[in-house]
């Protein structure tokens, strides 16, 4: 199924061009999703609001860059030119939290792709360098810098790691999942990693987290998410040894890392970016849109139920329990994963080319991750919650996010896909000025196609500098395939 092809059935958010027939659409389709008809700026903004974390790093505002894959390191590991403009782009965007710009791998085995960044002792000068580029770039831009509290987020890929080829899955996995096996060609018996082999890589997450420090991050972001190794330790309901069915145990790996941290990198700060529930994986129905691969019994939804499609955040409440337990105050919520259920985790009306057509109005995807993230915030006041999904609110981002912030739901509004076509979106924000139409971010999911096909990932539909690129062809072909 390719998303060069797709006729959407949803209207467009484009089309809802004003607070009356936005709010009409969202009353008609039961989407409860709140927002505000004013977006204020200056200094009396919701946007505007600095926090000082406990550990007395300051927050210049409540806007925030998330994690993106590049696709564009050098094979073992080092940012290229693309990685340096892309990070340059999130240094001068205005955002004062960057959440560690990137996932970056803490071994070579773990890697998504062979372009991923690679935090090792060969490649820590790479990262200083990077660092101080977004630290002089945001100086020479807001000429403070004292504000900026900039991280790195450390992952293992799990399931999904393709270290050495583009095309071939090199799995790491925790137990056999009885439908993610089966999609991505795996047999039942397919060898788990071992206590001891888990053990190893807890102390690859501590040296790069200490390198992460010499190289001058604030904080480390360990993964929790989309279905990646750490994420996959929360569902790890049937397998067998001390990181195994109990929740004590499937939340050890957090544990242990947190640490191991704490002994050999005193005063790096920690974070979680966590899917905060999860479904059961979902593939192409008969028409073409998203529908559930398993839904009564399904068991493995962390923050699920046995539905398949509703969340419980029960378990989910118990793990942030555990994180408060360890003084951590970091907390980026998002939902499910890329590979097997996109549409609850990155709401879009064009689907990736691997992916199937929204089985909903993506703006119910947006409602659902905003008001679960409201309900951890309800619960966990002491956390610093920045939210995810709102990228397909595009013109409407800044109204519902302003609503979010000043009703308590989260502490910041993170943005995604939509910064890779509109990098001073948070700027234009906070000084009150009109978005720029030709750079609000569609949903198209290019930026997504293009890396399941084995290319670069980038806005190619509305960024001029990928737009001319020869990859920008094989896109092109690979969509129409």
């Amino acid at each position: 199924m390719s998303s060069g092809k797709y006729k959407p059935e949803y209207p467009r958010v484009a089309q809802l061009k004003t607070v009356d027939i936005f709010r009409e659409h969202l009353q008609k389709e039961g989407i409860h999703l709140d927002f505000d008809a004013e977006v204020e700026s200056g200094i009396n903004s919701p946007f505007a609001k600095s926090h000082t974390t406990r550990a007395g790093n300051e927050i210049g505002n409540s806007l925030c860059i998330l994690p993106m894959e590049g696709w564009d390191g050098t094979t073992d590991g080092k940012p290229s030119d693309l990685t340096k403009r892309r990070w340059k782009n999130f240094a001068i965007s205005g955002a004062k939290l960057l959440w560690g710009c990137e996932a970056v791998a803490v071994r070579h085995e773990g890697r998504a792709n062979p372009n991923q960044l690679l935090m090792n002792e060969e490649n820590l000068s790479e990262f200083e360098g990077l660092y101080q580029m977004i630290e002089k770039e945001h100086q020479d831009a807001f000429g403070n810098t004292s504000d900026l509290f900039t991280g790195l987020q450390l992952t293992h890929s799990g399931r999904f790691c393709k270290p050495n080829s583009k095309t071939k899955m090199e799995p790491k996995i925790l137990y056999s999942h009885p439908i993610l096996n089966k999609k991505f060609g795996l047999p039942d018996d397919y060898p788990l990693m071992t206590d001891s082999e888990i053990s190893e890589l807890i102390e690859d997450y501590v040296s790069a987290s200490v390198r992460a420090q010499k190289a001058g991050f604030k904080f480390v972001d360990i993964k929790h998410c989309h279905g990646y190794l750490g994420h996959e330790f929360l569902s790890a309901y049937d397998r067998e040894g001390k990181y195994g069915k109990s929740l004590e145990n499937r939340t050890r790996f957090l544990r242990e890392i947190v640490a191991g941290i704490r002994a050999e990198a005193p005063g790096l700060e920690i974070g979680v970016r966590m899917s905060i529930f999860d479904w059961s994986p979902f593939q192409e129905g008969p028409d073409g849109k998203g529908i559930p691969s398993m839904t009564d019994g399904y068991k493995y939804a962390f923050g699920g139920d046995s539905s398949g499609i509703h969340e419980n955040l029960s378990e989910s409440f118990k793990f942030l329990n555990e994180m408060r337990d360890l003084d951590i105050e970091l907390l980026c919520t998002t939902a499910g994963s890329p590979y097997y259920n996109p549409h609850i985790q990155r709401p879009a009306i064009f689907p990736p080319s691997d992916g199937y057509n929204p089985p909903e109005d993506p703006l119910i995807g947006v409602a659902r991750q905003i008001n679960a993230t409201g309900e951890v915030k309800k619960a966990f006041p002491g956390f610093y919650v920045v939210g995810s999904a709102y990228s397909y609110l595009q013109e409407w981002l800044p109204n519902v996010g302003q609503h979010v912030l000043k009703s308590g739901k989260a502490d910041s509004i993170g943005l995604g896909r939509m910064v890779l076509s509109y990098p001073e979106l948070p700027a234009d924000i906070l000084a009150g000025n009109d978005m720029k139409r030709p750079k609000i971010c569609r949903t198209f999911s290019d930026c997504t196609t293009a890396p399941r096909n084995g290319i670069i990932s980038g806005c190619f539909p509305l960024d001029p500098f990928y737009k001319k690129m020869e990859e920008h062809e094989q896109l092109k072909l690979a969509k129409n395939k």
